[in-house]
């Protein structure tokens, strides 16, 4: 069986002889016998014929490549979809093991500018004793700080324990407690960025137990202290009920 392309070159060849032909023999009302107009037209047919076969092949052939791009591009893009995703699983994995070790030997971490060594464990002492804080439970935070402040005492987190340990006294109404546990917490670490904020509390807790003149004497060292801050504009604020 003849190929499209086979066809084509016998019927383009069978065109090329009339052509030759009529040119050779002129005129001349013997050439024009040898070939009738049916034949002339047939050839020409037969030649469109096979031109469109042969320009559908073609365009079928350039669709097939187009789809074949597009199923290439796609594997492609999934390709790099999965890459991304065994990148982020790798770091997730690593970031947890390195966690998990953490639980289980001593680390060497800095928490707000103060640098330490974390025991296994310590870290999760200090977190349960917060989430009590956020959740209201201020009688567990407060004795969730407390006993990590005895077990740690050399904790970098020793100072935050201390802070939102009297930040639980305060809410509590324990003012005398607050105001031990702050006062403490600002002599042990007069230059941790949550003094600031400790001295408002204990301000209030003065306020609150009745001590007016150590209120304004606090109110005053924040304003004095640490301008421009949220802090001295609390203390501002607060200036007024000391009067």
């Amino acid at each position: 069986m003849k190929t499209s392309s086979q066809a084509f070159k016998q019927t383009l060849s069978r065109a090329f002889c009339l052509s030759a032909a009529v040119i050779c023999l002129g005129a001349s009302n013997s050439a024009w016998a040898l070939f009738s107009d049916d034949e002339a037209r047939k050839a020409i047919l037969d030649l469109r014929k096979s031109l469109a076969t042969t320009q559908l092949e073609l365009q079928g052939e350039i669709d097939k490549l187009k789809t074949e791009n597009a199923e290439l591009r796609g594997k492609l893009e999934n390709l790099e979809k999965q890459g991304e995703d065994i990148s982020s699983s790798q770091k997730t994995y690593y970031q947890d093991l390195d966690t998990r070790l953490g639980n289980f030997e001593p680390r060497t971490i800095t928490i707000e500018g103060l640098s330490g060594t974390v025991q296994p464990g310590e870290k999760k002492a200090y977190d349960d004793a917060l989430k009590a804080f956020q959740a209201g439970n201020l009688k567990k935070a407060d004795e969730g700080f407390s006993a990590f402040a005895a077990k740690y005492p050399k904790s970098p987190y020793l100072p935050l324990a201390l802070y939102w340990s009297g930040n639980s006294k305060y809410a509590n109404k324990d003012y005398a407690g607050a105001i031990s546990q702050l006062q403490s917490l600002i002599k042990r670490y007069p230059n941790h960025p949550r003094i600031p904020a400790a001295m408002v509390t204990l301000g209030n807790s003065q306020l609150e137990s009745g001590n007016k003149a150590a209120a304004k004497k606090t109110f005053s060292e924040i304003i004095a202290k640490y301008p421009d801050t949220d802090a001295a504009k609390d203390a501002q604020q607060l200036m007024a009920a000391t009067k």
